[in-house]
Parts: C-alpha cells; sequence; structure tokens
C-alpha cells in the first residue's frame, strides 16, 4: 500500500496530540498503535471509516474516532475516510441507501418530494426513516465488510510482489557476482 503516501498527508500524531481541543482525551491519543500504518491498522479504519460513512447521523467523524480508538485502528485514517460522504455524494448515497431499505422491507419506494415544515417531516419520518435506516445498515455492513477484505488483499499482494522483486534482486546480484569472481 501507499505507506509513504499516507504518511504524508495524514496529520501526525505529535501535531494531533497538541491540539488544546482534543486534550480532554488525555492519554489515549498517545496510544501508538492509533498510527501506526499496517495491514491491520489500515484495515480496520477502511472498516470504521466506511462503515460510518454509510450511516445518516450528525457527528460520523466523533462516532469513527470512538471506535477507531476502540478497534484499535489507523485513527487519522479513519476520520477521513467518513468524508466519502460529503455534501455533494450524501443525496445519491442516503438515498441509494433508502432504496435498499425500501426493497429490504418489500415497500415501494415513494417519491422524491420534500417541503421543509415540521408537519411533512413528522408525517413522512417513519415512512422514509425506516427504509433508510435499514438500508444504511445493510449497504454500510456489506461495504465496510468488502473494503476490509480489499484492503487486506491489496496489501498482502504488495508484499508478495516486493519479496519476488527483492528475490529476483538477489538472484541477479548473486550471477553478477558470481561472474564477476
Amino acid at each position: 500500500m501507499p505507506k509513504k503516501f499516507m504518511k504524508r498527508y495524514l496529520p501526525s500524531p505529535e501535531k494531533v496530540q497538541a491540539m488544546q481541543s482534543l486534550s480532554f482525551l488525555g492519554d489515549i491519543l498517545h496510544e501508538p498503535n492509533l498510527w501506526h500504518i499496517n495491514r491491520h491498522s489500515v484495515a480496520r479504519a477502511f472498516l470504521v471509516g466506511v462503515w460510518f460513512c454509510f450511516i445518516p447521523m450528525p457527528f460520523q467523524m466523533l462516532a469513527a474516532a470512538f471506535f477507531a480508538i476502540w478497534f484499535n485502528a489507523n485513527l487519522p485514517l479513519s476520520v477521513v475516510l467518513v468524508w466519502i460522504s460529503n455534501p455533494v455524494t450524501m443525496p445519491p448515497i442516503f438515498y441509494f441507501n433508502y432504496k435498499v431499505g425500501a426493497w429490504a422491507l418489500s415497500r415501494p419506494v415513494l417519491s422524491f418530494e420534500f417541503q421543509l415544515s415540521w408537519s411533512w417531516i413528522t408525517e413522512r419520518l417513519m415512512d422514509i426513516g425506516i427504509p433508510l435506516y435499514l438500508g444504511s445498515l445493510i449497504v454500510a455492513t456489506v461495504s465496510a465488510c468488502l473494503a476490509y477484505l480489499v484492503i487486506q488483499f491489496l496489501w498482502r499482494r504488495k508484499i508478495r510482489t516486493d519479496w519476488q522483486v527483492r528475490r529476483i534482486n538477489r538472484r541477479k546480484r548473486r550471477r553478477e557476482t558470481d561472474q564477476t569472481s
């Protein structure tokens, strides 16, 4: 995996630990496993970050940070991955989640009509909310598990490729030294 790329763009542990707004966390941020970039911590970060990006809730990044600490995942990457669902991508993601939930509940998909009024929200909350959250749980779980497995696979493949390249290079060097002596 692009370890150098991630190290370049993710904040350093010292930078995050120096933030005054996070001082209430105390020694939790000093746990070195939250900052490691290895196959397991990155795969867990994808599991956490991708799962929370599909859940329609306020403070997704805070929830992702809490679960990254709990699962010992890479903390900055978990929080960054939540931004897959941003103001541009949220409508199509959540509409797809709603359609999956409506399909799972065998309900018809309601036509999109929005009115900014309290009465519309209270009337439609059950009609839209239940399929939306069920679909979000389904899509989030499938996507997060798939992301976890893909990261594990790609990381292992990269390691195998690097080992093969090293082995080939060692053979070439051995041949060169045998020919010169």
